[in-house]
């Protein structure tokens, strides 16, 4: 670091000598971590011209104080009162990046300043502006200290630290290191002297708010100061150019752009997008995964991170043999989109996405003959509609056996067409993501998922909601469930069902016998409940008290029914039929009836540009969203406070994805409050007691998960307690 550094023999640097006062700053911000100053005119052209300095500075975590002079230029001024906004500060650029923190520093205009106001408002740039207390004239200093954490330099200056300063005048600079004999004492009484002015305690100056700052205006400060501390851009990269021709300089130059391409090189490889790492849980599924074999089940609630958690351990697999090949399954075309962002959030590239709707099978077939020569990086995201096919299966089966398998939403591994896909699979690392991952009534399907990741309940890893929101991770929330009975036409239609049921149950079992007759019954049964005409007025109810209480109805999903529990593992993307849009139609004028000032708007299959639509929703824009399955998987709204369930569903995946969806956490948000229409036929009689028992029962499974968590446990009993005590059921949490 420091005591690296070729310094000046002498320690002195002059202006038109062989070693300059440029040199010294650039070769001291490339190897310190600190850096104080304490000066009397100053003005952010010099970071331009020490950008490449700065850069490496600001990107080693350098930070650096300033107690600086009160007269400035209005755009620095104006600068640095954006970034003490920090709240309120925002800027469309990513200087988080090394490149762009280092174009943004090489350009002098807006883009420039946004940068200096960044570094303010990021806590890189500290600054103390001072006066002399009861006096005239200006503070006048000129010196500093550069730290790496174990060595000190220190230096005593002519020159402002301004673009003329550096550029135009001839200045002086003399310098001591803490390694060499006399000067440590020297350095540490200037550390001393910095400190006791920035501490805002020094009584023999007043130190000003921002706002208090006198800009370089030409008629109180004269042509000089004007031309210290407003420079042109275009006479400025003229005039830097025409320095860097010494020879240190250029050498000091050359090394801190090699030290900034190391930078740039090391950013650009993939790494955990997040600065404070993966969460010990996900480092925790890592490790169990690797003692696994490299194979297993991630239980995860949605909402947890199950996407990042597999990322991380392709990561870890980058890190250990320099390269990343993997296969991504997903359900549908938007978790295809979602995939391929947070892969390239890890900087993962060669992504080669394949669906129904994309030219793939060159881009394979290259990646294939390429990697028998070679090591190569790739990430291939596929739909489950896609992968079993033969066109991609015959190209799938080249891949490098080191390929590593990752199914999203992994329960559907377990039907048929992928189920008898997945016995070819060649790769060994194999990981499945999944809230529920034991599909419901298919013993063999999980027995196939099981022997496939070689894993078993409860799994390799597992994260539940309850542990996530412990931790804060997820939202906490209100719930309350409301009956909706059937109407007069659907009860006689109902008991008509359940006498032909009655026929086919199995005396011995007591369950319904395997055939299509009971399987037609119980879906007709079904369409009953999800298509309840109550449901309607029992909605519009939740939506007038909702807006009574809130004054709007702003972060509102809003679930509608589907006429029927569909199953749709293999297309690459939901359609509603002609069925369903009339249904979300007429929901969605409810929506619109409630009050003119709500805007609502429906987010399907086919809606125009539904990217668009959901930063509306999170902006406030739009207050509503009426929704199928559109939003079950790869839609995150975190600015979702309010959820209205309308479709009766009993699969328990569609329910844990709709509440984990509610549940994301926004620094805005409370809690969640969550409304459930349950449908609970009235009792017929006592020769379908055990029938209806074991269909409210299975009804109110959701019910009770939901309860068992929220934060208003009481309310579920107090609104089921008739219903319960009649069938002799309860709300016990596992």
């Amino acid at each position: 670091m420091l005591k690296e550094v070729n310094w000046a023999e002498d320690r002195d640097y002059k202006s038109g000598s062989e070693d300059e006062p440029l040199q010294f700053y650039i070769d001291a911000l490339c190897n310190s971590s600190s850096f104080d100053l304490l000066l009397g005119y100053f003005s952010s052209s010099a970071l331009n011209v020490l950008s490449l300095g700065f850069a490496n500075f600001i990107y080693s975590g350098g930070k650096m104080r300033a107690v600086i002079n009160n007269i400035l230029s209005e755009e620095d001024k104006d600068a640095i009162l954006r970034g003490k906004d920090k709240e309120n500060f925002s800027t469309i650029y990513n200087f988080d990046d090394i490149a762009e923190l280092k174009s943004s520093l090489d350009n002098y205009g807006k883009h420039f300043f946004e940068c200096f106001a960044w570094l303010i408002a990021n806590d890189k740039i500290d600054l103390k502006i001072i006066k002399p207390k009861n006096k005239k004239g200006i503070s006048h200093y000129k010196s500093g200290v550069f730290g790496d954490g174990e060595n000190y330099v220190s230096f005593k200056s002519s020159c402002n630290f301004t673009y003329y300063g550096f550029l135009e005048n001839l200045e002086e600079l003399d310098c001591r290191l803490s390694w060499e004999a006399n000067d440590l004492k020297k350095i540490k009484k200037q550390k001393k002297d910095f400190e006791n002015l920035f501490s805002g305690k020094s009584e023999i100056v007043e130190y000003l708010d921002v706002d208090k700052i006198k800009t370089a205006i030409k008629d109180e400060f004269g042509d000089k100061n004007i031309q210290e501390l407003i420079i042109q851009e275009k006479e400025l990269i003229q005039t830097k150019n025409n320095s860097l021709k010494n020879t240190k300089i250029i050498k000091s130059v050359k090394a801190a752009t090699i030290k900034l391409n190391e930078f740039i090189k090391i950013e650009n490889s993939p790494k955990f997008p997040f600065p404070d790492g993966p969460r010990d849980y996900q480092k925790t599924a890592y490790k169990k995964w690797v003692d696994n074999d490299k194979k297993g089940l991630f239980a995860m609630a949605t909402g947890t991170g199950k996407t990042l958690t597999s990322l991380n351990c392709l990561l870890n697999e980058y890190k250990d043999s320099g390269h990343y090949k993997a296969v991504i399954l997903v359900p549908t075309i938007a978790l295809v989109n979602q995939w391929e962002k947070e892969c390239r959030k890890f900087n993962f590239n060669n992504i080669i996405t394949i669906s129904s709707k994309e030219k793939w099978p060159k881009n394979v077939s290259f990646l294939n003959s390429a990697s028998n020569f070679i090591d190569i990086s790739f990430v291939i995201i596929v739909t489950y509609a896609s992968f079993y096919r033969k066109n991609f299966q015959s190209h799938f089966l080249n891949l490098p056996k080191d390929t590593l398998f990752i199914a999203d939403e992994a329960h559907n591994l377990g039907s048929n067409n992928v189920s008898k896909a997945i016995q070819k699979v060649h790769l060994g690392k194999r990981i499945g993501l999944s809230a529920t991952p034991d599909r419901k009534y298919d013993d063999e399907g999980n027995k196939s998922i099981e022997a496939f990741f070689n894993d078993s309940p409860p799994f390799v890893f597992r994260y539940t909601m309850k542990q996530a929101m412990e931790k804060g991770w997820l939202s906490e929330y209100k719930y309350y469930p409301h009956i909706v009975k059937l109407t007069d036409v659907e009860v006689k239609k109902w008991k008509e069902i359940l006498d032909k049921l009655k026929k086919y149950i199995d005396s011995e079992t007591g369950q319904y016998k395997d055939c299509q007759e009971v399987e037609m019954l119980l879906l007709e049964r079904s369409r009953i409940k999800h298509k309840a005409q109550n449901k309607l007025p029992k909605f519009i109810e939740i939506l007038n008290n909702e807006f009574n209480l809130r004054k709007n109805l702003k972060y509102t999903l809003v679930y509608v029914p589907e006429g029927v529990e569909p199953n749709y593992e293999y297309v690459d993307e939901y359609i509603e039929n002609t069925e369903e849009v009339s249904l979300i139609n007429e929901y969605t004028r409810a929506v619109s009836r409630t009050d003119s000032s709500i805007m609502v708007k429906q987010y399907t299959s086919r809606t125009i540009d539904r990217d668009d639509v959901i930063e509306k929703f999170q902006n406030g824009d739009v207050d509503v969203l009426t929704s199928m399955k559109c939003l079950d998987e790869g839609v995150d709204v975190p600015r979702s406070e309010l959820a209205i369930f309308c479709a009766s569903t009993g699969n328990p995946r569609q329910f844990v994805q709709r509440r984990g969806r509610v549940l994301r956490t926004h620094d805005d948000k409370t809690y969640a409050v969550i409304h459930d229409l349950v449908v609970i036929p009235e009792p017929n009689d006592e020769s379908t007691y055990d029938m209806e028992k074991n269909m409210i029962a299975k009804e109110l499974e959701r019910v009770i998960d939901f309860s068992c968590l929220a934060l208003n446990k009481i309310d579920t009993y107090n609104t089921l307690k008739p219903i319960l005590n009649y069938y002799n059921l309860n709300l016990e949490c596992d």
